[in-house]
């Protein structure tokens, strides 16, 4: 913990999907995800893993977008969750399911994004990752300085 915070999720990581559909979680991150986690499909076409606790406010954004007409997106995410903790080796089984929703054969990119894991078809993070970095180095997105 950082102040009484979590210790954000940051870096990315290269790997590759066993024949069983194991992927080893990173040490780092290992330490931070704790022994329970949940893997959802998420935006984009990848893979979230998630702390319950930040499952948990994810789960309620779904449900609000339920409630606001969504509910196919709501029956699509809770069908496709699934407990994902890590085993003793680090291993983190994903579901057939969940690799076929991602795209995930082989190769893939594992990615700390604060509050949680996304898991990464290697070729389409790549894309994603140039996508973002193009438009840092435009300034876009970016918050405009404080006067």
């Amino acid at each position: 913990m950082v102040d009484g915070r979590r210790t954000p999720f940051l870096g990315e990581y290269q790997h590759a999907l066993d024949a069983k559909g194991r992927f080893i979680l990173p040490a780092r991150f290992r330490d931070h995800l704790g022994e329970e986690a949940f893997v959802t499909t998420e935006d984009d076409g990848c893979l979230a893993l998630w702390r319950p606790e930040e499952f948990e406010v994810k789960a309620t954004e779904i449900r609000e977008r339920a409630r606001r007409g969504q509910r196919d997106v709501e029956r699509a995410f809770f069908a496709g969750a699934a407990e994902a903790s890590p085993d003793r080796q680090g291993r983190v089984a994903i579901p057939q399911g969940l690799r076929d929703f991602a795209g995930l054969e082989r190769d893939v990119v594992v990615v700390g994004l604060y509050d949680h894991i996304e898991i990464w078809d290697a070729a389409s993070w790549r894309r994603t990752k140039q996508v973002g970095e193009q438009r840092l180095a435009a300034g876009d997105g970016a918050p405009a300085p404080s006067s």
